[in-house]
């Protein structure tokens, strides 16, 4: 047999051999490789998105008439695509412009002049896109307030309401711990359940009934914000402390039919020149 006969079976042979091997690494979960191999990264348990998050998932709906809508059947059918929904929800969070440090009380907290003059860019910037916005809601407290009736000067004919669900708190003591921030534990315990209120009143995917996509602007506090983003991606909610907002910057939230959740734009605040932008 020629050199090249004999060359030509140990090719053959280490490619039957190599495709078995490859097969055998595949199909056996000890050898499984995750999304991320490259980096030898293995997601945590919970990196599985939750598509019934809000509880309004249809394939989860409740049937009046069969007791559950997970039937594979017409009526079943049927019933997704009624409470499928059909537009997405865009839900715009605004931290509030910087204020006074030195205030004891809320009313103290007031805007300062540099404070002002940032939402007057917010509010610029958001009549400037253009978008056809439901509604504003704002914070009860102060500094969210004199925020939003600024940012209304701009866009003057979208409704406005007022939530205390939105006032700033301590929302979930943050993992890991960082800096001075310390609040008593039962802040935590009043504030978390309070916070997680307006998550679960504002974070939601379009109602079936809607036909045109929704824009719905958020006036709060950045730990509002940090929480509401945590919460909304399903990152644990404990990181919440490791984000940082600009004042008066936008966050965009956009809710798919499916109940994706996609961030579109976190504490930006690119519209307002370098020597306007603040955090603390």
């Amino acid at each position: 047999m020629s050199v090249f006969g004999k060359s030509r079976k140990l090719i053959l042979g280490l490619g039957a051999v190599t495709g078995a091997t490859t097969f055998y690494y595949l199909n056996n979960d000890r050898f499984k490789a995750f999304a991320s191999w490259t980096s030898q990264y293995e997601p945590s348990p919970c990196a599985r998105w939750d598509e019934n998050w809000d509880q309004r998932a249809p394939q989860f709906i409740k049937n009046k008439k069969t007791k559950c809508a997970q039937r594979n059947d017409e009526n079943n059918n049927e019933d997704i695509e009624k409470y499928t929904p059909k537009a997405v929800r865009h839900v715009i969070l605004i931290r509030h412009g910087q204020y006074n440090l030195e205030g004891q009380t809320d009313e103290e907290r007031f805007l300062t002049k540099l404070g002002r003059l940032q939402a007057e860019y917010t509010g610029k910037r958001l009549a400037e896109l253009g978008l056809p916005y439901c509604d504003m809601v704002k914070s009860t407290m102060t500094r969210a307030q004199e925020t939003g009736s600024i940012i209304s000067t701009h866009i003057p004919n979208v409704p406005v309401t007022h939530c205390d669900l939105l006032r700033e708190g301590a929302p979930i003591p943050p993992e890991p711990p960082m800096g001075s921030y310390r609040p008593a534990r039962y802040k935590f315990y009043e504030d978390g359940a309070r916070i997680e209120a307006a998550f679960r009143k504002y974070f939601h995917r379009a109602d079936p009934k809607q036909k045109e996509d929704s824009y719905h602007i958020i006036v709060c506090h950045a730990n509002v914000i940090r929480y509401l983003v945590c919460r909304a991606l399903q990152v644990p909610a404990e990181a919440w402390l490791r984000l940082s907002l600009n004042h008066a910057s936008i966050t965009w939230i956009s809710i798919t039919p499916s109940g994706r959740c996609v961030l579109r734009a976190f504490g930006d605040a690119g519209f307002m020149p370098p020597n306007v932008i603040s955090s603390t």
